[in-house]
């Protein structure tokens, strides 16, 4: 299991001993730009030596298995509706995995609707915008038109 680290705006690190506790703060600039996960070996002081992975989010994804539907609008006019799993979330986008074949591309707007599995089973609906494609599996950032409300963000961070 790798210890996730995660990269401040002034390209730090701070990494931490899971055998002693002692932290580090590092400049990992020359990792902050590469667009591949990284992997770092850290050996502390108290000789232990362990593997840390930089992480570049700016927010706390959370991994998720939620079942939902979703509505691709192109020019205010419904194009396509369908399935999709909700397979991470975070306070700025999520991950879905689109069950079919689907036509999407980067910047197409999507209406996406599910339940989170929170003990009220609170229903979220939110406009999403494509950032990026991967055969079914879709990254999408929310509208700036969308905020976190107050179900999402106890969902989030509980």
């Amino acid at each position: 299991m790798f210890e996730k680290v995660y990269i401040t705006s002034n390209q730090m690190a701070n990494f931490v001993c899971p055998k002693c506790g002692r932290s580090k703060r590092v400049d990992v600039s020359q990792y902050a730009n590469l667009g591949r996960l990284v992997k770092v070996r850290v050996k502390c002081p108290c000789g232990y030596a362990y593997t840390s992975l930089l992480e570049k989010r700016k927010k706390y994804r959370r991994a998720t298995n939620l079942e939902g539907s979703y509505i691709r609008i192109i020019d205010g006019k419904e194009m396509s509706r369908g399935l999709m799993t909700v397979t991470d979330l975070s306070a700025t986008g999520m991950k879905l995995h689109i069950n079919g074949r689907h036509e999407f591309e980067v910047g197409d707007p999507l209406k996406v609707e599910f339940h989170l599995d929170d003990t009220q089973r609170s229903h979220i609906r939110k406009l999403v915008i494509i950032r990026n494609i991967d055969r079914s599996k879709i990254g999408a950032e929310l509208a700036p038109t969308e905020a976190v409300d107050k179900a999402l963000g106890f969902y989030l961070f509980r």
